[in-house]
């Protein structure tokens, strides 16, 4: 017997977890325990275990795990009480409630459906439920009114044998071809656009790494006894906020010059530039610190005693290329913000201040303080699905779909592309609609082939002498025979009248 099944098989008889793990790693199992005496098991376990596994490990059923938490409340003379607690509550473990109890009303309303022989779901039930409310339905009308929201569900309901992937393909790619080419251009900010249309949608389907442009859209958490008298410090906070998480780098905030004569990098910080951003000048020295060991500060010759006084780094030794790379290098030194957000803007929206970022880094945005995570929103898919899983990013693949559809003023039902979402992450992972995704895995061989790369696939099928069941349509459609859809996917039997009690 396998260590694992040991394992379980000792567990079932009621030995704590520990005891089990040990004995199957002496290289025990069920048949050897049956004959061991309880001297050699003591030496593996305690003698209170070992007298317990002797008791319960005996040819016929295993004693039910209920028992042994009884037997492992009622300890022995002289034997500790603690321990046999902990069993009892390793054997017992409470397993929480994750759908919530129905209410009296949902119970009524789940007994007369059951009465009435129709079914509903348990989300109109509840909201049903919440209709309802107070009012005073008599036994006889809740009947006839779950009899008609019944009517009414499955008239919504689609036919057995319907190619809903078709239809779903059909709904969505028809209004694609009314997308227009465009980006949304954020008011007062120069830089920052956004994709959207058959752009947007195409990298959604792509299920691409990074889209083109990557934006977060932040909230500040809520000041407990924050009032609307504080909607302009609220603002200030907001400001506050989007130039620490900004990315800055030190030529967004210097002039840097390179001293060829003398093999210097001289950084020349700009009052106003560190005054947007939010900095000091002590800043700037710890950062360039770490570059390498400065130099002493020098005063500029003529100038005003309160501008800030340039910053010199010695290459250390007459190397151009050693002075190159330096410059590159100190070009590039990050002073704060997070990385991946180039550019943060401060919009208002309705009585709060939110910040737009241009580049996007969920993982550290969520980390931080002033930011509220349950209203923090990327466009970035791949991103969610890496930080919060997989069915956060099913549902941003929807909500980004819809939005894309509904910007460009086209109505697609929800329920189609809900089919597209849970079809690229059904697997665990955001797998794109293409060659390298879903049509790249296709069991049948002639439905990749019909997909691209026709050659390949053929000539890698006939290689490893790959069969095509021909259940799809694609195959069906090629090899010229009815499709396993609507009248397709039923076969008539007749009978004669003479056969018919038989």
């Amino acid at each position: 017997m396998a260590r694992q099944a040991t394992i379980d098989a000792l567990r079932k008889r009621g030995i704590t977890k520990k005891s089990a793990e040990l004995l199957a790693d002496a290289g025990f199992t069920l048949e050897t325990l049956e004959k061991v005496k309880v001297d050699r098991l003591k030496k593996f376990v305690s003698a209170k275990e070992a007298d317990r596994l002797v008791k319960r490990i005996s040819p016929g059923k295993p004693e039910p795990a209920k028992k042994s938490a009884r037997a492992a409340k009622r300890p022995r003379a002289g034997a500790p009480e603690a321990p046999a607690k902990e069993e009892a509550e390793e054997e017992t473990p409470t397993i929480p409630e994750k759908i919530a109890k129905p209410t009296a009303l949902e119970q009524a309303i789940l007994e007369a459906m059951h009465e009435v022989g129709r079914i509903i779901p348990m989300k109109v039930v509840r909201e049903l439920a919440k209709k309802l409310g107070d009012l005073k339905v008599s036994k006889k009308n809740l009947k006839d009114i779950i009899s008609r929201i019944a009517d009414r569900y499955e008239t919504h309901m689609i036919d057995p044998n319907e190619s809903a992937g078709i239809l779903s393909a059909q709904s969505i790619g028809e209004p694609g071809t009314q997308m227009t080419m465009r980006t949304f251009h954020y008011a007062g900010v120069a830089e920052m656009n956004v994709t959207l249309g058959l752009p947007r949608l195409i990298e959604i389907v792509d299920a691409r790494r990074v889209p083109s442009t990557p934006i977060m859209e932040l909230y500040l958490r809520r000041v407990a006894g924050e009032k609307e008298a504080a909607h302009a410090q609220g603002r200030t906070r907001a400001i506050t906020i989007a130039r620490e998480i900004e990315t800055t780098h030190l030529e967004d905030v210097a002039d840097i010059e390179v001293d060829m004569v003398n093999m210097q990098v001289v950084v020349k910080p700009d009052d106003h530039r560190m005054k947007v951003r939010g900095m000091e000048p002590k800043d700037l020295e710890e950062k360039l610190k770490k570059v390498q060991q400065m130099a002493a500060p020098k005063k500029t010759e003529g100038g005003p005693e309160k501008e800030t006084s340039p910053l010199v780094i010695e290459t250390g030794e007459p190397s151009f290329k050693k002075l190159h790379k330096l410059v590159e290098q100190v070009r590039q030194l990050k002073i704060k913000g997070i990385d991946g957000i180039s550019r943060a803007v401060v919009q208002e929206r309705g009585d709060q201040w939110v910040i737009f970022t241009e580049g996007s880094n969920l993982a550290e945005i969520l980390e931080h303080p002033e930011i509220d995570p349950t209203q923090t929103m990327t466009n970035s898919i791949q991103e969610i699905y890496e930080v919060l899983g997989v069915e956060a990013a099913r549902n941003s693949i929807i909500k980004e779909a819809s939005e894309t559809l509904r910007e460009q003023g086209l109505t697609v039902d929800i329920r189609h592309i809900m089919l597209v979402a849970d079809m690229m992450t059904n697997d665990g992972d955001v797998k794109a609609i293409g060659r390298h995704g879903i049509s790249g895995r296709k069991s049948s061989v002639l439905a990749r082939a019909a997909f691209e790369i026709t050659a390949h696939h053929l000539l890698m099928a006939a290689i490893t002498g790959e069969v095509d069941a021909l259940d799809g349509v694609a195959e069906n459609v090629i090899v010229g025979q009815p499709v396993t859809l609507g009248t397709g996917a039923v076969n008539l039997v007749y009978r004669p009248q003479g056969e018919k009690g038989s």
